[in-house]
């Protein structure tokens, strides 16, 4: 048997991917009641979060051999 709590974050994964979707269809009808013109903003695409550390040693070494 598999607690709760444990089952919990496979739900609300799916929620927090879909909030500022659902905040900004909120916006839009909030603007739309004032008669406002709403644009969504912008999205920034994923970047990845892992940026590998140059190594001095080896860019050293390549500006010598060039």
């Amino acid at each position: 048997m598999v607690c709760i709590g444990c089952l919990l974050p496979l739900f609300l994964i799916p929620v927090v991917n879909a909030l500022p979707l659902l905040f900004s269809f909120i916006l839009s009808k909030v603007y739309r009641l004032f008669g406002w013109e709403y644009k969504k903003p912008e999205r920034v695409p994923p970047a990845c979060p892992y940026k590998p550390v140059t190594n001095k040693n080896n860019d050293e070494k390549m500006k010598q051999r060039l």
